[in-house]
């Protein structure tokens, strides 16, 4: 009984924080939005308009949830649900420190690579459901990017797995202790794999292109191109409804961050030795370790953030052009000379 209610305990903070961290995370991205186009962005909600984000929720909140008259019900009140729900998921094994996570698995990166497979039914549904050309049409389009980038994401974390012989994210991090020429960006731990860094820079570059794809941030943004399909697989939704919907995206968004600060850069390791641990609490380290795990989620939300505001939207044929001839190969490429340099200094 006890177990069960810290594991509800940690799984309602969780949320709660990530629910203020998606709040104040998207007032960022507007203000570095408004920023890049000289404008103010959010500035009369609270100060600094900081509460510019909690207005526009009781917004939605409070709207009448429309439910078109040739839609398909039960599966459009269900399509949100679905996406929103897959998103919080996915956080039960991101360790946010030492000994904080959740859910602490042998197979944590399958987990994720599972429930995130999941989430693309929230969206395909979405847009079926709603028996609407520009819906269905956005849900086709994004069913198609998942699938083709999550195939190039796939090799990208295969090298980071080769160098840690291991799926658990604990192990991962641990493994890039002593400094940051030990993250994966760099080889992973030891002077000998220093060489794969020419290897592992683009992995880590194709990764978060990847990530960009698979939660449809621009310039990928192609399944609710407003020029060409109204709002893509959200049209018909308003209310709770698109509420849901940008909350699932924005989540992912972070997962993203977390993930690419795990598995390339140290997760919750800091960028220099810390001997100095050793004589530190459990709760001391694990603060300086979710300290540092922050960071780097918020610094790879703001390039993100930049991407969005300066690189135009890509055609549809570039968009697949891109996944398939170019990362698929040098993805694949990528985790042969990982591997085989893996073999060769075993051997050594």
């Amino acid at each position: 009984m006890g177990w069960t209610l810290m594991s509800v305990g940690q799984i309602v903070l969780v949320m709660i924080v990530l629910l203020f961290a998606v709040v104040y995370l998207i007032y960022a991205d507007r203000k570095i939005y408004a920023a890049v186009g000289l404008r103010r962005g959010p500035n009369v909600v609270g100060a600094f308009g900081f509460l510019q984000n909690f207005a526009d929720a009781l917004k939605f909140v409070f709207k009448e949830f429309l439910i078109p008259s040739s839609a398909n019900k039960a599966v459009f009140v269900l399509a949100p649900i679905l996406s929103v729900t897959t998103a919080f998921a996915a956080w039960a094994v991101i360790p946010f420190g030492p000994d904080w996570a959740i859910a602490d698995i042998n197979v944590g990166i399958l987990y994720i690579f599972a429930i995130s497979s999941m989430g693309v039914f929230g969206v395909i549904l979405g847009g079926w459901s709603s028996n609407s050309k520009y819906p269905f049409f956005g849900s086709l389009r994004s069913t198609a990017q998942m699938i083709s980038y999550e195939v190039a994401i796939g090799f990208a974390i295969v090298t980071v797995i080769i160098l840690a012989e291991s799926a658990n994210m604990q192990e991962i991090i641990r493994l890039q202790s002593g400094g940051f020429w030990n993250w994966n960006v760099f080889g992973g731990p030891g002077l000998e794999f220093l060489p794969l860094t020419l290897v592992m820079v683009p992995m880590m570059v194709i990764f978060f292109v990847c990530a960009l794809a698979e939660t449809n941030r621009p310039p990928f943004d192609l399944p609710e191109a407003e020029s060409e399909l109204v709002a893509g697989y959200q049209t018909e939704y308003s209310s709770t409804g698109f509420l849901m919907y940008y909350l699932a995206e924005t989540v992912n968004i972070i997962l993203m961050c977390a993930l690419i600060s795990i598995l390339f850069f140290g997760g919750w390791q800091a960028p220099f030795p810390t001997p100095f641990l050793e004589n530190w609490s459990t709760t001391s380290t694990n603060l300086f370790g979710l300290f540092w795990l922050s960071f780097k989620i918020v610094f790879f939300f703001f390039v993100f953030a930049l991407v969005r505001t300066v690189v135009p939207r890509y055609r549809y044929d570039q968009l697949m052009r891109l996944s398939w001839k170019v990362f698929l190969p040098a993805t694949l490429a990528g985790v042969v000379l990982v591997a085989g340099w893996k073999i060769y200094i075993l051997n050594a």
